[in-house]
């Protein structure tokens, strides 16, 4: 994986159209996202993350691994 690779803005409006419906249906599912979830997803949007860049992170992040500040 190239850390430097980015979503094309096509990509990234994909992205976030799931991430809306996604949250749409946690909401309804009684789990919904809380404020520092959301603007983690909303950093890897502005940030073009690609998404195995993405869930190595959300990985690191669960296991409890220190990650790096995020926004580079």
């Amino acid at each position: 994986m190239t850390k430097n690779v980015k979503l094309s803005a096509e990509q990234v409006a994909a992205a976030r159209e799931r991430r809306q419906t996604a949250m749409h249906l946690q909401k309804i599912e009684g789990s919904p996202l809380d404020a520092e979830q959301i603007a983690m997803f909303e950093m890897f949007e502005r940030e073009a993350w690609p998404h195995e860049r993405r869930l190595a992170y959300i990985a690191a992040r669960a296991r409890g691994d220190l990650v790096p500040d995020a926004a580079e």
